[in-house]
C-alpha cells in the first residue's frame, strides 16, 4: 500500500507540474495584458512600462514561470523598489485589482464553495443512490419506469433554470426561505443551512438525476453476477445480499462519478454562486475573467486542478483498500 501511495503521489505531483505549465503559458500569452489591467485606462506608455516591469511581464516566459513555482513552494517578492511586495509561502501571484495576495483571495472564499459543495453532495448521494437501487430491485416495474422518466426529466432541466426557479418560488411567492446569502458555519448553523438549502437543492436535483441512472445500471449488472446467485443458493437474507454483496460493488462506478464531481465542485460552482449570490470561488473566477485579472484566474484554475486531481487519489485508494488486485 506504501509503495502504491507513493507511486500515485509521484503521478498527482506530475500531472499538476504539467497543468499548472499550460495554464501558466495560455493564461500569459493571451491578449489580455495584466499590466494594463492593473494600470488603468488612463495609462501612459511609459507607466504601462514601469508596471509590466515591476509585474515582471518584460521578462522571458520560462523566467517568470520559474519563479511563478518558487513562490509556490518559497514564497517571493513581487516587484522591486521600495514598493516591492512580499508575498508569502505558497505564493499563486497578486491581485491588483483587489490589492491582495491570490491565495488570502482563494482562503476567503474556499469554506464558501466547501460548505456549498459537501451539502449538495450529501443531498445527491442520498436521493441518487436511493432511487437508482429502488429502480433496479423493481427492474422492469411501474415504480422503475417512473424514477427513470423523472431522472432524465430532472437532467434535462438546466441548473440555471431550476434556480430561478427555485428562488422564485420558495423566496419571492411564499417567503418560506430567506434570499441565500452565506453565513460562516461557526456564526450560526441554523442560518448556514437556511440560506445555502436552495443552492444545495438546485446541485443536487442535476447530480441526482445522474447518479440514479448510474447506481441503477450498476446494480442491475451486478445483481445479474454469479456470486449473487450463490449468496441466495446459501439462503442468505435477502438484505444481506442486496446491502452487503450487490450495493458494495455497485458502488464502484459511482465513487469515480462522486470524485470527479465533488472534486470540481469544490472550486466552486460558476452558474449556482452567480445565481444565488453566493460569494464563492466559482464567483471569484468569474468575477476575476470579468475584469481580466488574470493572477486570479490562474490560481483558481490550479487549486480546481488539484482538488480533481486529489479527489481521483483518494478514490483509488479506496479502490486499492477494497480490491488488492488495484494495488499491482
Amino acid at each position: 500500500m506504501i509503495a502504491y501511495l507513493v507511486r500515485r503521489c509521484l503521478g498527482v505531483a506530475g500531472v499538476l507540474l504539467a497543468i499548472c505549465a499550460v495554464t501558466f503559458v495560455i493564461f500569459y500569452l493571451l491578449p489580455a495584458d495584466p499590466a494594463a489591467a492593473a494600470c488603468g485606462k488612463t495609462c501612459s506608455p511609459e507607466r504601462l512600462a514601469e508596471v509590466r516591469h515591476f509585474m515582471g511581464l518584460d521578462q522571458p516566459v520560462w523566467r517568470q514561470f520559474g519563479d511563478y513555482l518558487v513562490g509556490i513552494f518559497a514564497g517571493r517578492e513581487l516587484g522591486t523598489g521600495p514598493h516591492a511586495l512580499q508575498c508569502g509561502f505558497p505564493c499563486l501571484g497578486y491581485s491588483y485589482e483587489n490589492a491582495l495576495p491570490v491565495w488570502d483571495l482563494l482562503m476567503d472564499r474556499l469554506p464558501v464553495s466547501v460548505s456549498l459543495a459537501f451539502g449538495a453532495a450529501c443531498l445527491w448521494l442520498v436521493l441518487g443512490l436511493s432511487a437508482g437501487v429502488t429502480a433496479a430491485l423493481r427492474k422492469g416495474g411501474m415504480l422503475d419506469r417512473t424514477l427513470m422518466v423523472g431522472a432524465v426529466a430532472t437532467a434535462s432541466l438546466p441548473v440555471y433554470f431550476t434556480a430561478v426557479m427555485l428562488l422564485y418560488g420558495v423566496v419571492r411567492l411564499t417567503g418560506l426561505l430567506p434570499y441565500p446569502s452565506y453565513v460562516p458555519l461557526t456564526d450560526d448553523p441554523v442560518s448556514w443551512a437556511a440560506n445555502l438549502l436552495l443552492p444545495w437543492i438546485a446541485l443536487a436535483l442535476l447530480y441526482a438525476a445522474m447518479y440514479a441512472r448510474q447506481s441503477r445500471s450498476s446494480m442491475i449488472e451486478t445483481m445479474a453476477q454469479p456470486y449473487i446467485r450463490t449468496a441466495r443458493a446459501k439462503g442468505l437474507p435477502a438484505r444481506t445480499v442486496t446491502v452487503k454483496h450487490g450495493l458494495r460493488s455497485a458502488m464502484m462506478p459511482v465513487l469515480t462519478l462522486f470524485g470527479m464531481d465533488l472534486g470540481a465542485l469544490l472550486a466552486g460552482a460558476v452558474i449556482t454562486e452567480s445565481i444565488f449570490g453566493i460569494p464563492g470561488m466559482g464567483r471569484l473566477f468569474y468575477d476575476a475573467l470579468q475584469r481580466s485579472d488574470q493572477p486570479v484566474v490562474l490560481g483558481v484554475t490550479l487549486l480546481a486542478a488539484f482538488f480533481i486531481v486529489a479527489a481521483n487519489v483518494v478514490i483509488d485508494l479506496l479502490y486499492a483498500v477494497v480490491d488488492p488486485r488495484v494495488r499491482n
